[in-house]
């Protein structure tokens, strides 16, 4: 019976083998990237909004603290979304026929609300509560970037579960005194993780073992 193929297969195959392999593991690692680079959570875009709302002309330019518009956030999970009445309070007097502004104008005569984009939007299976982490002293900027210095919003943080769980682990790199929780501008001192070992026993955080599991944050 005659060969059906050349010798040149017998290194044909196992290179061809080598190169799937390879272009497989480059496609994975790809993947792999993009994830870490928190692509798939939006990181970095900014997101289209009814009114196009610039935290750094409210927090920076006019010192609006941010429990002004977000009410909740040292009592519930949810650090709230303003309505428009709040808006309503500054813009009846103040740029009150600029047109940018007519959709909260309109939302203030009808009783509708504006229809807000989240920007910082987990899975349904995660679980975060703004008030605990606000109660221990993590401070806005931690998680939400520098928002002070944001024209549009955009989300600063990956927000995947390794980056969650590098706090959870380390909570001494992060915290801050809870009166500086709200200022955008703080600074981690030199002795940062001196400063957090003593935030983490006065503010009684919970141990490490604790933090790391899985029900503390899928519920």
């Amino acid at each position: 019976m005659a060969q059906l193929f050349p010798k040149s297969a017998n290194v044909l195959a196992p290179a061809s083998i080598v190169a799937l392999l390879l272009a497989g593991g480059g496609v994975v690692g790809g993947l792999l990237a993009v994830d870490y680079a928190g692509f798939n959570q939006r990181r970095g875009e900014t997101i289209e909004q009814p009114v196009p709302f610039s935290h750094e002309h409210h927090v920076s330019g006019l010192g609006i603290d941010c429990r002004y518009c977000h009410t909740a956030v040292e009592k519930s999970a949810t650090a709230g979304i303003p309505p428009t009445a709040t808006c309503y309070n500054c813009h009846k007097l103040i740029w009150n026929e600029a047109p940018m502004l007519e959709p909260v104008r309109s939302s203030f005569r009808t009783g509708q609300p504006l229809r807000w984009t989240k920007v910082h939007d987990l899975p349904d299976f995660v679980y975060f509560n703004h008030s605990i982490h606000v109660a221990k002293g993590v401070g806005c900027a931690t998680c939400h970037g520098a928002v002070q210095k944001m024209r549009l919003m955009r989300s600063a943080q990956p927000l995947q579960m390794r980056w969650c769980l590098d706090c959870h682990r380390n909570p001494e790199k992060y915290l801050r005194p809870k009166e500086e929780v709200f200022n955008m501008d703080w600074q981690p001192p030199s002795n940062q993780e001196e400063l957090g070992r003593e935030l983490v026993a006065k503010y009684k955080v919970r141990p490490r073992k604790f933090l790391e599991s899985c029900g503390t944050c899928h519920r």
